[in-house]
């Protein structure tokens, strides 16, 4: 008992460090003046060695995983490098907010679009749940028009989905090395970068940001894995969840960002459904082990 204990206590910190170093995402992306694509090319870069270093480390501490990725890895691959450049590029056109908060209803996202394409049946209470977020969004899209920032809440709704149809692939291809697809994804992003844009062409703080967004990139999603491979999966979404916040408050510390009435009332309904109905899913899963 004490090392289960132990083990839940360590995976709870490991997940909750993960969310905080994940919600500096839109600090540090606005923070650098090169152009998306820069950055995702050096995200990937960073991303992409650190994370191979990770899985190579864990094959041989854990277990020798296959590292061959087939038909189905290489689509993660490259769905996933597609929705990273959606995800960077929204903050650069909206408010660190509005991405953040519209990112939180993913959940839901994959719910409906699960049901649509594999008829995976979804629960009353996330339809609610869903139902209720998805108003939240609308208020704060609607809140965008004439301002200029709906192009970025329109990158933030395509980066959702295609976070969503991520998780679905996820699920599905289970046989796939999904830590390593998402270091060759990174790679891609690198790869891509380098060949449209000129990398190299920053300024020396420019280059630091880039560094430190990469590392911390790879930081997030290692401390991700191993959290979540010691508590259950809906403690560990609803500890995720805690992504938004932070990045809201980092957005309002470095940033002195702070988003219009609009997309604070929109906010506020969005992490009413996401944190009630991750709370209800810990909850359930706490009386099931009980």
């Amino acid at each position: 008992m004490p090392d289960t204990a132990a083990e839940r206590t360590h995976g709870i910190i490991l997940v909750s460090a993960s969310a905080a170093v994940f919600g500096l995402t839109g600090v540090l992306t606005k923070s650098i003046h090169a152009d998306p694509l820069t950055i995702t090319c050096w995200r990937g870069f960073l991303g992409s060695i650190l994370i191979s270093l990770y899985v190579l480390w864990r094959r041989q501490s854990v277990g020798r995983e296959s590292l061959r990725l087939g038909w189905r890895g290489w689509l993660l691959a490259i769905e996933g490098a597609l929705a990273s450049i959606a995800f960077i590029s929204a903050f650069k056109f909206t408010f660190v907010a509005n991405v953040a908060i519209i990112y939180a209803t993913a959940p839901f996202v994959t719910a409906l679009l699960a049901f649509i394409l594999v008829r995976e049946r979804f629960r009353l209470q996330t339809l609610a749940a869903a139902a209720v977020s998805l108003s939240g969004v609308a208020i704060m899209v609607w809140s965008g028009f004439g301002t200029g920032h709906l192009f970025g809440d329109g990158l933030a709704l395509l980066m959702t989905i295609g976070s969503a149809i991520y998780m679905i692939m996820v699920r599905a291809f289970r046989d796939t090395p999904v830590v390593w697809a998402g270091a060759v994804s990174a790679f891609l992003l690198f790869v891509l970068g380098w060949f449209v844009t000129d990398p190299l062409a920053v300024s020396a703080r420019d280059a630091v940001l880039l560094v430190t967004f990469g590392t911390s990139f790879a930081l997030a999603s290692i401390l991700w894995t191993e959290g979540a491979r010691l508590i259950p999966a809906a403690e560990s979404g609803l500890l995720g969840s805690a992504e938004v916040p932070f990045a809201i408050l980092f957005a309002f510390l470095f940033l002195a960002e702070v988003p219009p009435a609009a997309s604070m009332i929109g906010g506020a309904i969005v992490l009413c459904a996401v944190f009630a109905h991750a709370g209800r899913d810990w909850q359930a899963a706490r009386q099931r082990s009980a």
